[in-house]
């Protein structure tokens, strides 16, 4: 059965900032779902912040000015999901939105189906503020092979990374079809990641964080013997459950490191580019960026560095560290950075802009790289405490609300 929802057109309303004590990544909420004031548009005249960087610049058909925000609107498709944190694609039109309670549900021609396509709530664990069902990523053959993959916090508080498949019903996917790749011990109930994605290598790469507390306790991020702060990458054709990826360059799981707590990655469909949003300790957010043809083996810092910023000691001689490609500060009235997507999608004048944005202030940034260098501008002020954000195979960009919405991004 499906419910049909109303498409609203989101009006202008004053921009606003979050202020007091940061809070952390999707705090717990009361049971009654909170009043979502829609999203605007806010005009930003300053100058944009740019960041250099030395690699090869995008394609030329990229926009390189970034688009008046007023003329655009975040148009809400779906109202009534219970925490949503993910969502995703598998090529047939329709979406999938994934509840950390441990749901993943389907939109489709503007509808949300009723029945849960997964429900292992069974299984899954939130019983702490950033715990739960928290990513999926359909394999590259899903139309023939029927498998897709989910993080989720299950016994213990640990993270599995597993292999489900649907049934003969493609609105319903079989819970009995569990195949565990991957289960890591997680010391405190944060800093999960979660989120998964496959690259256009084909291999699936899920990002890990520290194993939480504050302050990296155990220096997990930097040590190469867990996985822990990492961002991994698998090869889940070559064997059950998975295989290395014989170029993989510690000879283990591990693609890159030194991250806190990395909420949202992506791949740009066009140059191969990894975006990641690394959530700060109490005074940075960043964006960092491994381009298409690295060998891996990136250190982005932490618990060294804070975004591009000292915070723990120094880093041995001869150590590289790369830093983020954009950043933000809580002073800013910002505390959580949510990672997005590179926009693809039939509005050409966002082509090859970034789209990012943080949990507490709703604001929304554009990122993109004009004549090498890095170009970030706020540009959305949504009073939305942004989860996630998700790209359908047309490359239309979404955003998704802890208070259970779902938007996506379109001309007024």
């Amino acid at each position: 059965m499906k419910r049909h929802l109303s498409l609203l057109m989101l009006p202008i309303l004053a921009a606003c900032a979050t202020t007091g004590t940061p809070l952390p990544p999707l705090p717990t909420v009361d049971s009654a779902t909170p009043t979502i004031t829609p999203p605007t548009a806010i005009p930003d005249t300053s100058t944009p912040t740019t960041i250099p960087e030395t690699d090869t610049p995008p394609p030329s058909q990229n926009a390189d000015t970034f688009p008046d925000p007023n003329n655009y609107a975040w148009q809400l498709i779906a109202s009534i999901l219970v925490r949503p944190v993910d969502l995703q694609a598998d090529g047939s039109g329709r979406l999938f939105a994934v509840e950390k309670p441990g749901h993943i549900h389907v939109i489709e021609d503007g509808s949300l189906i009723d029945a849960p396509f997964l429900n292992i709530e069974d299984r899954v664990n939130d019983t702490s503020n950033e715990m739960g069902l928290l990513g999926l990523a359909f394999h590259p053959n899903y139309a023939q092979n029927g498998y897709f993959y989910v993080n989720y916090t299950g016994a213990g508080g640990d993270t599995f990374i597993s292999r489900f498949q649907v049934t003969d019903n493609p609105y319903l996917a079989d819970p009995a079809s569990e195949v565990n790749l991957l289960r890591v011990n997680q010391p405190f109930p944060n800093h999960n990641g979660g989120t998964l994605q496959f690259g256009p290598d084909g291999y699936l790469y899920a990002g890990l964080g520290d194993g939480g507390a504050a302050g990296d306790p155990f220096g997990n991020a930097q040590n190469l013997d867990t996985l822990l702060g990492k961002i991994l990458r698998l090869d889940v054709d070559s064997a059950e459950s998975y295989a290395v990826p014989l170029d993989n360059p510690f000879g283990d799981e591990i693609w890159a490191y030194g991250l806190r707590n990395p909420w949202r990655i992506s791949f740009d469909p066009m140059t191969g580019d990894l975006f990641i949003g690394d959530v700060g300790q109490n005074a940075w957010e960043e964006i960092d960026h491994i381009p298409a043809g690295s060998p891996g083996g990136v250190n982005f810092g932490w618990d060294y560095r804070e975004g591009a910023h000292e915070y723990d000691g120094n880093p041995p001689a001869g150590l590289a560290l790369v830093d983020p490609i954009a950043e933000y500060s809580h002073a800013e009235g910002g505390c959580s950075v949510t990672g997005g997507y590179v926009y693809r999608g039939a509005m050409p004048e966002w082509n090859g802009i970034y789209l990012y944005g943080d949990y507490c202030t709703g604001f929304v940034w554009g990122l993109m790289r004009v004549n090498g260098v890095w170009q970030t501008q706020l540009l959305f002020d949504t009073d939305v405490r942004i989860t996630s954000f998700g790209r359908d195979e047309m490359g239309e960009v979404y955003l998704l609300g802890d208070g259970g919405g779902v938007y996506k991004l379109v001309r007024r």
